[in-house]
């Protein structure tokens, strides 16, 4: 009796294991739509003058009204790269 219930559990835990993944993968490949595509890229070659300009603009604009910030994200860029740093001598 233990037996047939356990077997019943495995089947619907697979059956439902399945369709999960069929959906994780639909899921992926509408998502590859919005990120990282090729015209992406042919966008910011395109334009990269203007990207690095609004870029700038943003940094001088936020230098301006909210130092603190521009100062918590140079610390975090600082710690990101000090990881990443110890990472590749690991």
């Amino acid at each position: 009796m233990e037996n047939t219930t356990l077997l019943q559990d495995n089947t619907k835990l697979k059956e439902e294991n399945d369709k999960l993944k069929i959906e994780i993968e639909e899921l992926t490949n509408k998502l590859k739509k919005y990120t990282n595509t090729e015209s992406h890229r042919k966008y910011y070659e395109k334009n990269k003058d203007k990207v690095k300009s609004q870029g700038s603009a943003y940094l001088q604009k936020l230098k301006e009204t909210n130092p603190e910030k521009l100062k918590e994200y140079n610390k975090k860029a600082y710690q990101k790269a000090k990881a990443k740093k110890q990472q590749t001598i690991i």
